[in-house]
């Protein structure tokens, strides 16, 4: 498949945003239950959060309309909710956009009126935070079907490419989460904590990438040349080809990328997002005073590193309307 920049950099940092949105979510979920300890800018590092997410995500759901033939006409993919995920995906993105502002509301008027820790002791505070990330999740899971739905491209057909999107959706969200905590001078208390969360993630990110790597590369299209053409069970080779110049099939459907640079390049996105934040992690939680450059390391290895397995993803997969040309 053709690689477009605009569904790259919309899985990307919509994926991020989201990733944001669900650690914190259960953050706030899990200081409500211990006790807030809501004290100096706490709540302004929450809302600031909140904030850099919800311009990700925005960012993410603009630039996919880029690759839309009529744009202007995308409010109409919101109607097919009950039988396609592109919907339920747009659905659920809007959604998310409601806890988001309920909490920003709420935060905001802590800050009005001090004491700072009374108007965070409502209930509605971590129901709005557990819905924040429940709808979080049920977006990147809506994102991440819209390609496992589709038969005509076993690649992506795929029992791991659910899993992989929320795995890079935490990962991210969690690098970058980690490095605005350390910028903001909160993090240095909670190194340990953070480069636990982004270690853990980046390896269970990099085990279920490689095991979808290792299964892709073993996968054959369900069907043959011959089975395309109606004569199945035979070989059939191409005399002459169907078209005399390059069309909308062979654009979009027909993209190749080739069996080594596809392992270079698969190599170097595992080193960005699988190794480096693990040995930034390691430095962060042994050098809590240079935590802040650790993680903002992290993160910017963990965005490379996606981007890059993003590209791969669309580039590897094979649609069967390929088996005509």
């Amino acid at each position: 498949m053709h690689p477009a920049l605009s569904v790259i950099l919309f899985t990307t940092l919509s994926g991020a945003g989201y990733g944001v949105l669900i650690w914190l979510g259960v953050l706030l979920v899990s200081e409500y239950v211990t006790g807030y300890r809501a004290e100096g800018n706490v709540p302004v590092f929450w809302a600031a959060c909140l904030c850099v997410a919800a311009v990700l995500v925005t960012i993410g759901l603009l630039s996919s309309m880029l690759h839309l033939g009529k744009p202007a006409r995308a409010w109409r993919s919101f109607s097919q909710w009950r039988t396609s995920w592109l919907s339920r995906e747009g659905v659920s993105a809007l959604l998310t956009y409601l806890p988001v502002v309920a909490l920003l509301a709420m935060i905001a008027m802590a800050i009005a009126r001090p004491p700072l820790e009374s108007p965070l002791r409502t209930p509605l505070l971590p129901a709005s935070a557990a819905v924040l990330a429940i709808c979080a999740s049920a977006t990147v899971f809506c994102t991440a079907m819209i390609y496992a739905s589709l038969r005509t491209i076993p690649a992506w057909r795929h029992r791991l490419v659910v899993p992989t999107y929320l795995a890079f959706a935490l990962l991210s969200g969690g690098a970058l989460l980690a490095a605005m905590s350390s910028v903001a001078g909160s993090g240095g208390s909670n190194a340990s904590a953070f480069a636990v969360m982004i270690a853990a993630s980046a390896l269970l990110t990099a085990l279920i990438k490689l095991a979808y790597w290792r299964a892709i590369d073993s996968q054959r299209l369900p069907a043959t040349r011959g089975d395309a053409v109606g004569m199945p069970g035979r070989e059939i080779s191409v005399f002459e080809r169907p078209h005399t110049e390059e069309n909308y099939v062979t654009r979009e459907m027909a993209f190749a990328v080739a069996r080594k640079h596809a392992r270079r390049l698969r190599a170097i996105a595992l080193v960005l997002f699988g190794v480096t934040p693990v040995l930034a992690a390691g430095a962060a939680a042994r050098f809590t005073g240079a935590a802040g450059v650790a993680f903002t390391i992290a993160a910017l290895a963990v965005f490379a590193g996606a981007f890059i397995e993003r590209w791969l993803f669309f580039a590897e997969a094979r649609h069967v309307v390929t088996l005509y040309y």
